[in-house]
């Protein structure tokens, strides 16, 4: 994982819509980006579930929330629509951007070798700097952790 207080990567992807995204759009205000496994199983689900059911919360305290998997655009677009996201959802197919995040990585899942996106977060400042990193996170409560930390700030 990357450090606090060290500048926060740039990179360009793709969300739901096929638009292109870069960290740097993002400019002058926080920004949560969170990784996730694979969109539409379970955890997955439960974490993104957690920012869509406090989005107004995050938007309150002018934080995006961008999350990043290797899923493609297409898989991204029908998660966003089953379950009502408003969170920018990235495609990082080849796991580029997720290994420059040091979250990218070979892991077994019911006898089956995956090459994923590690469940890890990272709170980008205004200035772009890692104020905060979540290794491994839970995903049932993960939003609400992050808005524990926000509102401390």
């Amino acid at each position: 994982m990357l450090e606090p207080q060290q500048p926060a990567p740039d990179f360009e992807l793709e969300n739901q819509d096929g638009e292109p995204v870069k960290l740097s759009d993002f400019a002058g205000q926080p920004v949560v980006l969170y990784f996730y496994p694979k969109a539409d199983t379970p955890g997955c689900t439960v974490e993104a579930q957690g920012f869509r059911d406090h989005w107004d919360a995050f938007v309150d305290e002018g934080v995006a929330v961008l999350g990043v998997s290797n899923d493609p655009v297409a898989d991204l677009k029908a998660f966003q629509e089953k379950y009502d996201l408003p969170i920018t959802l990235l495609s990082d197919v080849g796991g580029d951007v997720a290994s420059t995040y040091e979250t990218f990585g070979t892991t077994e899942v019911r006898g089956e070798t995956w090459e994923i996106a590690f469940r890890n977060t990272y709170l980008v400042d205004a200035d772009g700097i890692i104020a905060s990193v979540y290794e491994d996170v839970d995903p049932d409560g993960h939003a609400e952790e992050v808005l524990a930390e926000l509102a401390a700030a």
